[in-house]
């Protein structure tokens, strides 16, 4: 053999992957798989005596999408924003902290009534602190159940 690049394909079938340990005559994982083959293209370079090294297949990259990876990477670099609760006299205590329940993903009893005294005491509590649209939808979420909120980013003062 020579130093040349072997371009070959191998094809491989899924029935060889199959579970050939079917109990009691239960084949019916087997049977309903299709025998569908699948051909890799695998280039094997040789430099002399012994075995060829395997490339890997170039990946594929789609123009103007984005990877899970960067959808969450940018997710985890957007600056934070604060959703604040005003404070109301015409909501009942009660109701703000069902609100703040319904609204907020994963808020507790407990944090929703401290919330809620902490705005009635002060005039204003932090209700959570999330990237900018989150914040937005939550601040939509809360105006939209009657109470009064706004979002700021949270770099800027204590």
């Amino acid at each position: 053999m020579d130093a040349a690049a072997l371009s070959s394909r191998i094809a491989l079938s899924a029935n060889r992957f199959a579970n050939h340990h079917a109990v009691g005559g239960d084949r019916s994982s087997i049977s309903r798989r299709r025998s569908t083959n699948v051909a890799f293209p695998i280039v094997i370079t040789s430099a002399g005596k012994g075995g060829g090294v395997l490339d890997r297949p170039a990946e594929k990259v789609s123009p103007g999408r984005q990877s899970e990876f960067d959808v969450k990477k940018s997710r985890k670099m957007s600056p934070p924003f604060r959703v604040v609760l005003h404070n109301d006299n015409e909501n009942r205590r009660e109701y703000v902290v069902q609100v703040l329940m319904k609204v907020i993903p994963g808020m507790t009893v407990d944090n929703a009534v401290n919330i809620m005294q902490e705005a009635h005491v002060n005039g204003m509590a932090v209700v959570i602190v999330c990237s900018q649209q989150e914040a937005e939808e939550h601040c939509t979420a809360l105006r939209g159940n009657g109470l009064r909120s706004s979002i700021e980013p949270a770099s800027g003062g204590c």
